[in-house]
């Protein structure tokens, strides 16, 4: 398979990108040729020529195929995908590393900027003691690709870096070699399945999600934290190396939600592998510590802190080898890493049989861990050893501090009523409350203030309750356990899905309470209630809720004990999958504004969790346009932020480009910080403009609803989309629908609603209604207000090229093919609705950008798109014949894995729906997404 690009300049700026792709390409069509013989070659090469000169008789061609051929052909397209896709990353990386040499990081860019503004050393200093950055790893299915073929594309990755280094150091050499390895690795890719077998239960998401914090732990993590200090340093700020303005977190084991998989056991299960694997990723660092601190106490001093601790350690660790106290009997420091190690194993073995921990022997979360780092620290510092405590000492504290043992903080998730469930109960077996569920809200709140202001237990631990309501009981005695167990650390936080009013809120805290985590008279409280907001209506509601919250006294104290910080966790899926994006955006936007000035008004820091998914359609984007669009003073050093599935490998797979990523959040977030913390623009012009978006957001969900309130649209969205395929993929142990929920849209979760559309190129959640709603504006004022918005306002630019984005991801053309052929003709005005509404945003973007076609300013990245569409094409063709093929089996012999660790029973339909699954693999590669 070679690219065609006859068109396009030969030494453009991408040409090194399309050489590369040209060969990895022609190396794929030899594995085709070698394993499966060259008709298969011949007919991919007659389909992609076939799609480019006529695209009807090319869907005619894929229809008549028979489903043994027409799965080979798309194992073809979507393995060219996967290729394409880390090549591109690889020269991103490239491109990456020149531009750093030459202008510098991010953190560069952003210290210029701090220090243009003059801005003090003290308030530098400040922010930095405030900055807490965390990506949150979750478990959402929307990673398509298998770990076995992600790894082998890793491997392909570096080949091609170590093939560049090399002609770099020793000019043009003989490739044969890697050529030979790139051959070894597509074939191993060919002969790998890249369906999985069984559906991964959570412990297997949490594996896969310490297979990227592991490598972060070993490179990209320590990298950005080391530019970090240098970088506070270059603007008069010493940082203690102790500090976190890098952390990480996790769902995964804690997600609760929807999930009726995640149990407390499971959670319990999820944090001994992560700290399995912190501990292995520590003891690696030792061993680099060991190897490089020879220093002699013959040569030089060592403080007394150090010496008396190390003959504790020694006193208290027999297991410290013999040979090790001899040989290093002079070397402290690698005596005392060594006792760390032995440490290390003991903190491993305790784990693993769940006995006490013993103080000087093991490890109880990771301060222990971080005091022993800092007398080595220590100690150097005060014996001409200077440069290597702030050197490889220092950065070693900062990654160990990052991480700590458990790689991940985790969070707990569950939905409101599933609180109310426990205490319906609880309070009917102490019989003061004839009726919880009959009370209003106003009543639970009064009720449950006054509970979490009492003394008494509510309930025995052992309390009978139902099934259901005892795992969500149980789940916050497992964190106080897990807490005594791992260290305080480990959880953090408890976040409340569907959170309407405060009883949702209070409801929490009790059963916290219940469990030990909260005393509002001591006070204490061991983990932080988090409220989500996930509609347009809870968002217009967050100020009036955080107001009440924090103007009950109880949970103001509870807030307090937690360093008077309260986080809220903003939800962008739902909130677009029930208002639109333009709402979606705009409701956020707002709710950020009104949150920040109750919190002040309180006197209490404000942390915002962002819930943002991997496409825009479920509020991703570019990351760091995305943090400085937020509204002045939201931001005060802390944001949590969700990384998604296929956002996952796409950032972190290639060491440079978690570096790129992972620096360029932080670098947003403390230029955000220090930098916007008032208007960047005229009061009144804001004023104005926010009546503008009123007006369109007003508009664009008027539009919107009118579509998904259609009584016709859950039996268009079923039939024009492969969802139905998105369980059958097993990447996810989450049920793709909300517990209860009936056969239409309203249960569907937001991953499988945006799946569905993106699939057949409608991408209807990144786009409908805006053009609505921009017209709706320039009805009322003249098309100068946007376009001065556009160039002067960060958040409305950021959300017009997010949509210009999506709107060139969208192919009207391929998703008539799936409506003419899958969908009845009764239903075909809804696929109007959508072209009319299409063809109205892309012309008020357009006058909007003065530009004349979309992503014109972006002219590489539109050919890109471009070239991505001709291998597109015919998995979308084969993808619709066979679905129709697929539906006309029924449904008498198919069952689809339902559970963790089960699988598809094989019917009739198995080759069919092995093909399907291929083709919807496929397509999310070349989209570069799933959902």
């Amino acid at each position: 398979m070679t690219d065609q690009y006859g068109h396009i300049d030969p030494d453009g700026p991408d040409a090194a990108l399309r050489q590369d792709i040209r060969r990895i390409g022609k190396l794929l069509g030899e594995t085709l040729a070698r394993q499966e013989g060259t008709p298969l070659l011949d007919l991919v090469e007659e389909v992609r020529a076939l799609v480019r000169t006529d695209a009807p008789a090319a869907a005619d061609r894929l229809a008549a195929m028979d489903v043994t051929t027409g799965t080979k052909l798309a194992r073809a397209f979507s393995t060219y995908f996967h290729l394409a896709n880390i090549t591109e990353q690889v020269h991103r990386s490239r491109d990456l590393r020149r531009r750093r040499a030459r202008d510098g990081g991010w953190l560069d860019q952003a210290a210029k900027r701090i220090a243009e503004k003059g801005i003090p050393a003290d308030e530098v200093a400040a922010a930095a003691r405030r900055l807490a950055v965390r990506p949150v790893f979750t478990a959402h299915p929307t990673e398509a690709a298998r770990r076995s073929i992600l790894s082998k594309l890793r491997g392909l990755a570096d080949a091609l870096d170590g093939e560049a280094s090399a002609a770099i150091l020793y000019g043009a050499s003989d490739t044969t070699a890697s050529t030979r390895r790139f051959a070894e690795l597509i074939d191993l890719l060919w002969q790998t399945d890249e369906l999985r077998l069984d559906r991964p239960d959570p412990t297997d998401e949490a594996r896969n999600a310490v297979y990227y914090l592991k490598d972060l732990y070993a490179e990209a993590a320590p990298q950005v934290l080391d530019d970090l200090a240098e970088t506070l340093r270059q603007l008069g700020v010493e940082t203690a190396p102790t500090a976190r303005p890098l952390t990480f977190g996790s769902w995964i084991g804690g997600d609760r939600d929807g999930n009726p998989f995640v149990t407390p056991a499971v959670t319990r299960d999820v944090l001994i592998i992560q700290h399995e694997h912190g501990i292995q990723a520590t003891e690696l660092a030792m061993d680099e510590l060991i190897d490089e601190l020879s220093v002699s106490r013959r040569l030089r001093g060592v403080s007394l802190d150090l010496s008396a601790s190390l003959a504790q350690d020694l006193e208290k660790l027999p297991e410290v080898s013999g040979r090790f106290r001899r040989v290093n009997a002079e070397e402290p420091y690698r005596l005392k890493a060594r006792c760390i190690k032995a440490k290390l194993a003991n903190t491993r073995k305790r784990l693993s049989s769940n006995t006490p921990h013993v103080p000087g022997r093991d490890y109880l979360g990771s301060d222990e861990l971080i005091a022993d780092l800092e007398l080595i620290r220590a100690s150097l510092a005060r014996n001409s050893g200077q440069l290597t405590a702030v050197g490889s000492v220092a950065s070693v504290i900062r990654t160990a501090s990052a991480f700590g043992l458990q790689l991940a903080t985790l969070d707990v998730r569950e939905h409101a009523e599933k609180h109310h469930e426990v205490l319906t109960q609880l309070y009917a077996q102490v019989g003061e409350v004839d009726d919880y569920t009959a009370l209003s809200r106003e009543e639970r709140t009064k009720l449950l203030s006054a509970e979490l202001t009492g003394r008494r237990p509510l309930a025995a631990a052992d309390a009978p309750l139902t099934e259901s309501a005892r795992k969500t009981f149980d789940v916050f005695h497992t964190i106080r356990e897990s807490q005594d167990r791992f260290g305080a650390e480990v959880i953090e936080s408890y976040i409340i899905s569907m959170t309407l009013g405060v009883d949702d809120v209070l409801a929490a805290a009790v059963l916290a309470r219940e469990a030990g985590l909260i005393d509002v008279h001591t006070p204490r409280a061991r983990i932080g209630i988090v409220p989500l907001l996930e509609t347009p209506a809870e968002l217009d509601a967050g100020g009036d809720l955080l107001d009440e919250m924090l103007s009950l006294p109880a949970y103001r104290d509870i807030v307090r004990a937690r360093g008077d910080v309260q986080e809220i966790m903003l939800g962008y899926s739902d909130s677009n999958k029930d208002g639109g994006i333009t709402t979606s955006q705009w409701s956020i936007h707002k709710a950020q504004r009104a949150l920040r000035d109750v919190a002040a008004r309180h006197g209490v820091r404000l942390r915002l969790f962002h819930g943002r998914g991997g496409t825009v359609g479920r509020g991703g984007g570019p990351t760091h346009e995305a943090i400085l669009a937020q509204p002045y003073g939201t931001l005060d050093g802390a944001i949590k932020v969700t990384e998604q599935g296929e956002v996952i490998s796409d950032k972190y797979t290639l060491p440079a480009l978690a570096r790129e990523n992972l620096e360029l959040t932080v670098a947003a977030v403390l230029q955000a910080t220090l930098l916007h913390t008032e208007p960047q623009v005229d009061l009144a012009n804001l004023a104005r403009w926010d009546k503008v978006m009123d007006t369109a957001s007003a508009a664009a969900f008027r539009q919107y609803r009118t579509l998904v309130e259609n009584p016709d649209l859950p039996a268009y969205f079923w039939a024009a989309t492969p969802t139905e395929l998105l369980g059958a993929l097993n990447i996810g142990s989450r049920p793709s629908k909300r517990p209860n929920a009936d056969a239409g849209l309203g249960g569907l979760r937001a991953i499988p609603w945006v799946f569905g559309w993106t699939q057949t190129r409608q991408i209807v959640p990144g786009w409908f209604g805006v053009g609505t709603g921009l017209a709706a504006v320039r009805e009322e004022h003249d098309v100068e207000v946007l376009r001065e918005m556009y160039r002067d306002w960060q958040f409305f630019r950021t959300f017009i090229s997010n949509v210009e984005m999506m709107l060139t991801k969208t192919d009207l053309t391929i998703a008539r093919r799936y409506v003419e052929t899958l969908v009845p003709a009764e239903l075909h005005p809804i696929f109007t609705m959508i072209e009319q509404e299409y063809a109205k945003t892309v012309e008020q973007v357009l006058a909007i950008t003065g530009a004349e076609k979309l992503l014109e300013s972006q002219a590489e990245l539109s050919r890109t798109l471009d070239v991505r569409d001709t291998y597109l094409q015919p998995l979308h063709h084969l993808q619709v014949a066979l679905l129709r093929q697929y539906r006309a089996l029924g449904d008498v012999d198919r069952q689809l894995a339902t559970a963790p660790g089960s699988r598809r029973v094989p019917s009739d339909s198995a080759a069919l729906e092995r093909a399907l699954l291929t083709t919807v693999n496929g397509i999310a590669a070349g989209m570069r997404n799933t959902g």
